[in-house]
């Protein structure tokens, strides 16, 4: 069957043209699917992966349907509400809804925590066709009556099962309570599982169900590899790693923020344009870091798992897990940040003896084994390795002096 084009899905033509000059010619399987319905009023379920056009299927017959009623909302208050898990995911709907709209005249704000409310309460104050919020913050400026949602006509909540997942399920239930029961509800989830299906039957009303798997997920499409490497070598590696070109725009990933940190500083020395991204850094410099690597000023981004969802970056060639995470889960969503939009993109692990396990935690989940670069260490060394890294057994004091060991070990019969 053709894919049809986004004039033929009836979008208005300010939207055409805000689309062809970012050259989106062709909808991506979800945004065919999606957007009639969402023109036609209904309420929708959505299932599909990140990177498969979400943010567009719901904002571009959300700001089509604004644009031809062209009433107005009333001050401190919204006709569209957007809620989004993450700050960053939120900017970047907001991002979309701006880019989309940009011919429509329709005024939007975005509002999350993390930074003062007064530039907040100050978008609010004539009030917005648009609102995307975080849970948190917009429960907070409800609170001091600086937000009311007796207007709102569509409500999205989006990557729902991560919502979830962050434990905002009683907020979300809070804020729909005070939404208006006559009201357009679309929900967009990468996965179903059975609290994300019971929310959907509290928020929606009879809603048409749209189901988008890729022809190759993203996984299938990421060359996955592995070296084995000592912990304290891990950071030669990282730099001759990225002595190759071809290592374009990368993403490193580490357990922890002060990792990030010191991997960020020891590629900064050896001369690659590199900065960190977590939760110690405040909101502004979180932004600042992400809109210089969108902007290809920064090669590589340094980051903790508070990237791994909701920052969608284009065009990235390499995802590096410089630490296996603990939680196999993790990885996956930390390699979803390269083979976007249908590309092809390399996942590079490093596995000192100690992660070990992780990594056979990540091949059972993936059921796929990933590709040793190098000299594998024997099977049987592994589970010796690991203990011996983990837990060190402490020299016996040695002497006629001997003093009594009151260690964790036993002592041995003389």
């Amino acid at each position: 069957m053709t894919t049809p084009t986004f004039a033929e899905l009836g979008l208005a033509e300010p939207l055409q043209r805000a689309l062809s000059a970012e050259n989106y010619l062709i909808p991506t399987p979800i945004q065919a699917n999606a957007i009639p319905l969402v023109l036609a009023g209904r309420d929708l379920l959505g299932i599909a992966q990140t990177g498969t056009g979400k943010t567009a299927a719901f904002a571009l017959p959300i700001l089509h349907r604004l644009a031809a009623e062209r009433a107005h909302a009333g001050p401190r208050r919204t006709r569209a509400l957007v809620l989004a898990p993450t700050r960053e995911l939120a900017i970047q709907i907001g991002d979309g809804f701006r880019t989309y709209g940009r011919h429509l005249g329709l005024r939007h704000a975005v509002v999350f925590g993390g930074v003062g409310h007064r530039a907040q309460i100050e978008a609010m104050a004539r009030g917005v066709d648009v609102l995307v919020a975080t849970p948190g913050r917009l429960l907070d400026l409800m609170g001091q009556n600086f937000l009311r949602l007796d207007r709102v006509s569509v409500l999205v909540l989006d990557e729902a099962d991560r919502m979830l997942d962050m434990g905002f399920i009683r907020d979300v239930r809070r804020i729909a309570a005070e939404l208006p029961k006559a009201r357009q509800s679309l929900l967009f989830s990468a996965t179903m599982p059975a609290d994300v299906a019971t929310l959907a039957r509290e928020l929606l009303n009879a809603p048409e169900r749209v189901e988008v798997t890729p022809a190759a997920t993203p996984i299938e499409r990421i060359e996955q590899r592995v070296y084995h490497v000592e912990a304290q070598r891990k950071r030669a590696l990282l730099t001759g790693l990225l002595a190759d070109p071809a290592l374009g725009r990368v993403i490193v990933f580490t357990r922890t923020k002060h990792g990030a940190d010191r991997v960020a500083e020891h590629l900064g020395r050896a001369g690659i344009e590199a900065d960190a991204i977590h939760g110690n850094k405040s909101q502004n410099a979180r932004q600042r870091t992400l809109a210089n690597f969108h902007a290809g000023d920064l090669r590589v981004l340094v980051a903790t798992d508070i990237a791994a969802r909701g920052i969608d970056v284009a065009d990235v060639t390499h995802v590096i897990n410089f630490e296996l995470p603990h939680e196999p889960d993790s990885y996956v969503h930390r390699i979803g940040r390269t083979a976007r939009a249908g590309a092809s993109g390399v996942a590079i692990a490093f596995c000192d003896p100690a992660e070990r396990e992780n990594l056979r935690a990540i091949e059972r989940l993936t059921k796929r084994k990933l590709t040793v670069i190098g000299d594998a260490p024997p099977e049987h060394d592994a589970s010796r390795a690991d203990n011996d890294d983990r837990r060190p057994r402490p020299a016996r004091p040695q002497g006629k002096k001997r003093r009594r060991w009151r260690g964790n070990f036993p002592r041995r019969a003389a």
